[in-house]
């Protein structure tokens, strides 16, 4: 028996795919996944779904353009669009309060919602995991960006993804994300989010510039020890800005620490939430 059990809902006219365990047994626990190339709540969550479901009712939706959601993009805002949408997806589920934790993507817009001057989450409080910092420029962030819709590129994604080589070599599981990122109008929809007109002029600005002091709920960022794409020690820059904050660092996990090392990271997100 699965862990999960998988709903969908229409939100503001677009089909929302979530997982949902837990159902009556605490408060609302929100998960957000990552934004790579095949990427789902079920990539992000499926091995934390059933520890976390022991006291919380958790919630975890495939955010738009990724897992069996609507496959739209917005050129113009394109992370404000996400972020409107789990708004809406919490009200239509008559979620007013909640938990969150977000892995990469899914954290980055936690924080982009939390430093904005009108909010639109109901966070009462958050984990941010992988989801700060700079992006380093190297070979593994290159695969990030620049998948080609293959399945020795997605090998390349898996391989920049995990600090165990078990994950790349595993045909299998590379093929699931394979499969998700081929999906139809699955690449279109991520790939769509990375176009930039040639004359057009600069970029969102970094993620170290946003105004993490206005964050008003507690806070824990999480880094895995040995990510490829971010620097050492980004979680603890951001947590001295936000005023209720603290950093943590998991051994043996890289940009994914709640799928390489979920025993850990589920004590973190259990007794974070119930403290």
């Amino acid at each position: 028996m699965s862990a999960f059990e998988r709903r969908s809902i229409v939100v503001d006219g677009l089909r929302t795919s979530f997982l949902e365990a837990g159902v009556g047994k605490g408060d609302p626990l929100v998960l957000l996944h990552g934004g790579e190339f095949g990427g789902s709540a079920e990539f992000g969550w499926e091995r934390n779904m059933a520890a976390l479901a022991e006291r919380h009712h958790v919630l975890a939706p495939d955010q738009l353009g990724y897992g069996h959601s609507a496959k739209v993009i917005d050129f113009t805002e394109g992370r404000r669009m996400r972020i409107r949408h789990v708004a809406r997806f919490c009200e239509a589920l008559g979620i007013e309060s909640a938990g969150f934790v977000g892995n990469s993507m899914g954290g980055l817009n936690l924080l982009v919602d939390q430093t904005s001057e009108q909010p639109l989450l109901p966070v009462s409080r958050m984990v941010v995991i992988s989801g700060g910092g700079e992006i380093l420029r190297n070979d593994f962030s290159a695969r990030m960006f620049e998948f080609d819709a293959t399945f020795a590129g997605m090998r390349g994604i898996v391989e920049a993804l995990f600090h165990d080589p078990a994950y790349a070599a595993d045909d299998e599981y590379v093929r699931r994300r394979f499969e998700s990122s081929i999906a139809p109008g699955a690449w279109e929809a991520i790939a769509a989010a990375r176009f930039r007109r040639p004359d057009a002029g600069p970029g969102p600005g970094s993620p170290k510039e946003l105004p993490f002091e206005q964050v008003t709920v507690r806070t824990l960022v999480v880094e895995g020890g040995e990510d490829k794409i971010k620097p050492r020690g980004w979680s603890e820059e951001i947590a001295e800005r936000i005023p209720d904050a603290s950093a943590l660092t998991i051994p043996d996990a890289a940009h994914c620490p709640q799928i390489e090392q979920p025993d850990a990271v589920d004590r973190v997100l259990l007794d974070f939430f119930s403290s």
